[in-house]
């Protein structure tokens, strides 16, 4: 379990608070879904999550660990983060995803190691471009290198800050399916804000919504709500029942 108690942040003393004393507890092996428009503090609050922004208020437990006490090798051993831009220096798909292993060889990778990346770059189902230049690949296949580095490092808990965002409708899917994977099959914890709340809606357990740098709503799938969601996004919003699937109908749409 992930409890966030009390988390406050801002990013310089004078500037103004972007978290208002979140709390909830996010279950593991479950998909943890962030949703509200931009500027409500998503991304600020999973870069605290993932121990890339720690100077904030409050605290993360991950189990009964104070996310502030741990290490750094503990930390890129419990939590893996991946980036709503993804970006690779020039190296082969193989490098890049043995690089997930760094925390736990250092500089010197063995041969458990070499053998680790191959089984991640097979889960993900592109051990045909290990040998390709990382940087010639597609956006999709881009996400799902860095999917795989992730999983390589071996953490519990994978962070995705808005990993669709900038892909086309048959990457989104794919990726969404690979994160659905890493929770299904591997029992990994995923936090991920998204904007595509039908794409939310299918694939999260828990849902948070954030408005303002506060916590909205927390819960199951009951939250997500024609209420919830207008409160989140000041929108008028209808959820319909379409081939035994719950969908979200906006403003525009009814």
């Amino acid at each position: 379990m992930i409890r966030f108690e009390n988390l406050s942040f801002r990013y310089a003393r004078r500037e103004e608070i972007v978290l208002k004393n979140v709390s909830f507890a996010a279950d593991s092996g479950k998909i943890v879904v962030f949703l509200g428009p931009n500027g409500v503090g998503k991304s600020t609050l999973l870069k605290c999550a993932a121990g890339l922004l720690p100077h904030y208020e409050g605290e993360i437990y991950f189990g009964e660990a104070p996310l502030k006490q741990m290490r750094a090798s503990e930390r890129a051993k419990a939590i893996a983060y991946v980036p709503q831009i993804v970006s690779f220096a020039p190296m082969s798909v193989f490098s890049a995803v043995l690089l997930g292993r760094m925390p736990h060889f250092g500089l010197n990778p063995t041969k458990q190691d070499e053998e680790m990346t191959w089984a991640s770059l097979k889960e993900m189902g592109i051990e045909n471009l290990a040998g390709r230049n990382v940087e010639e690949l597609s956006g999709g296949e881009r996400q799902k290198v860095a999917i795989a580095r992730a999983l390589n490092q071996g953490a519990d808990t994978i962070v995705f800050d808005e990993p669709t965002s900038n892909l086309d409708i048959t990457s989104e899917i794919m990726v969404a399916k690979s994160v659905q994977t890493l929770a299904r099959n591997k029992g990994k914890t995923i936090l991920i804000s998204m904007h595509d709340i039908n794409l939310a809606l299918s694939l999260g357990d828990q849902f948070a919504f954030l408005r303002d740098g506060e916590l909205l709503s927390f819960g199951g799938k009951e939250t997500v709500n024609e209420d919830t969601i207008s409160a989140a996004f000041g929108v008028k919003a209808k959820l319909v029942r379409v081939e035994n699937k719950d969908m979200i109908l906006f403003e525009e749409d009814l």
